[in-house]
This record gives C-alpha cells, structure tokens and sequence, in this order.
C-alpha cells in the first residue's frame, strides 16, 4: 500500500501578469518532486484577478500542462500554434529546445478554473524539437467508479493508464511522453471509496481542488497536496506491470460535497537541475546559454 509523505497546503501567489493563484509544488515547502516542478490552481470568479493572463514568454527544458475545470484559455506560440481550451480540456506542451507562448483569458466574466502543471525533461530530451497536444474534454476517456449509485463517481484518464477492480485497462487521452506520465481528475461522491493500482516506481502526488478525502487515517481537504512515499523495493528489477495500492475514501469534512482531485505520477528523471524562471537545465553553462539564446533570438 502506498503511504502518505506529508501534506501540504496551497499557497496563494501570483503569476503572468497578476494571475492570482494557489502553488503547491514549486512552493517553499515544496520546491520539487522529482520530475515535478510546479503545480498551480488558477480559481476566481473575479476577472481582475486572471484578466491579465499569461503573456509572451519563453520556456526551454521541460512541459507545461495546462487543464481547464471552468473556463477558457487562448494559447499561442511561437512555433504556429494557436488554440482555445475550455472547460475539461487539457494541453500539453512540450518546450524542448525553446518556445515562446502565452495563455491569455477568452473571457471577462464569469469563473476560471484549471491548473498548471510543469514536468523536467531529461538532459537526452531538453533540446528536442518542440511539440503541441490539445485534447477536446469529448474526447477524453472517462470511467464510472458505480452505475449502480445515483450519482456515480468517474475518472478521468487525462494520461497514462487506469486499471479497473476487474483488471480493465483505461489508457489517456494523452500519450508519448518520456516521463511515463499518469494523470487522474477523479470524482468522488459522498460515501464512496476507490482503490488504485498505482506504478511502484512513479513519484505520486495528489491535488484536493473540491471537497475532502481520506488516505490511511489522514484528512487531506481542497487545495491541499498530498506526496506519496515512494516504495523501497522499486529497484531497477520490478516489473513495470507490478501495482502498488491506494486506497482513498470520501470525507465528510465538507458535508454534501462531492471530492475532486487530481492524481499525478511520473518515473523520477534523477539529473541534476539547474532553473531560473521559464528555463530548467542541467548545468549552469547550460541556463546561461537559454538565456543568451532567449536574447539573441534564438530560442524559437
């Protein structure tokens, strides 16, 4: 069974251009989670605090995942990209070698909701070619935990693999990707429970956006961070079709509330990291020279 490392809370920042949000990782009390970066919640129902968007800027290194729950977002890049993603869609960058971007609001009323997500590269894969996935929310695979329940919980497999009680296997809207990425939006109604079969090597967190949910004892509650331990035994040996357990149960911390949260894992890259701001590299030389690149304009 997978355990709890430690919980933590969101903490209120801001970004882009005066984007109000809630960091986890990438926070002061945690900076990283092997290959995690960082991880915002972006949620107000007052334009002045998102209106601002994200502006043009440069990334090198890693991918961003952005995932809307309410919402829309206009992206653009430098490599010819452009598209909007709405409520339950998510996109998926990878930076690679170099890209400028932004995200820009396609509103100015109403509630924003989503999240973003930074993933490392390893240093074989920091200066490749960068690439675009957009996956409509339709098209995104769901599965309902009870049919049987007048309000069914389901997951959303956003990437990787869901493995059901019965051993079905449930594979992402998004796939490719170096880091062998699972990503969970799962709905959790009241007095329900949900057992996953998790990757023994993949480095786990959980993201509590609604409601509240319990995990061996612990009460984890909305814009909190649950880390997962990681287990001793996943050596080089274990078989990737070797499963570790969670089991995760609706709390009634938030009375007649569904849970929602998003589970994320990945293999550890274990490099080194170097990063400032839109760069994350392997060596100083190498930051030095995303910056020298950035201003010469040679980023894209």
């Amino acid at each position: 069974m997978k355990k709890i490392k430690r919980i933590i809370n969101a903490q209120p920042s801001q970004d882009g251009d005066g984007v109000k949000i809630f960091r986890s990782i990438g926070s002061h009390q945690l900076i990283d989670t092997d290959p995690f970066l960082l991880l915002d919640e972006l949620k107000s129902d007052d334009a002045n605090d998102y209106m601002g968007g994200f502006p043009s800027h440069p990334h090198r290194g890693f991918e961003t995942v952005t995932y809307m729950l309410e919402g829309q977002m206009r992206h653009k890049d430098s490599a010819g990209n452009e598209g909007v993603i709405r409520a339950g869609d998510i996109q998926w960058m990878t930076a690679g070698r170099g890209i400028i971007h932004s995200e820009m609001p396609e509103q100015d009323a109403g509630r924003m909701w989503g999240f973003q997500l930074w993933i490392n590269l390893p240093a074989s894969e920091k200066m490749r070619a960068p690439r675009y996935q957009e996956i409509a929310s339709a098209t995104i695979p769901e599965v309902s935990l009870n049919s049987a329940a007048a309000s069914a919980g389901k997951v959303r497999v956003l990437a990787g693999e869901y493995i059901n009680d019965e051993g079905s296997i449930t594979k992402g809207a998004v796939g490719d990707i170096i880091t062998n990425p699972l990503m969970l939006d799962i709905k959790l109604p009241r007095d329900e429970e949900l057992t996953l079969n998790l990757p023994p090597k993949h480095n786990i967190v959980i993201y509590v956006y609604k409601g509240a949910i319990e995990i061996d004892g612990a009460l984890i509650k909305s814009q909190q961070l649950a880390q997962l331990e990681v287990a001793e035994n996943t050596s080089d040996d274990i078989s990737d079709d070797k499963k570790s357990s969670l089991l995760i149960k609706h709390h009634e911390a938030v009375k007649d509330s569904d849970a929602g949260f998003l589970l994320i894992g990945a293999e550890p890259i274990n490099e080194p990291i170097v990063r400032a701001g839109p760069f994350v590299m392997n060596t100083k030389q190498e930051l030095q020279q995303a910056y020298d690149d950035f201003r010469a304009g040679r980023l894209a």
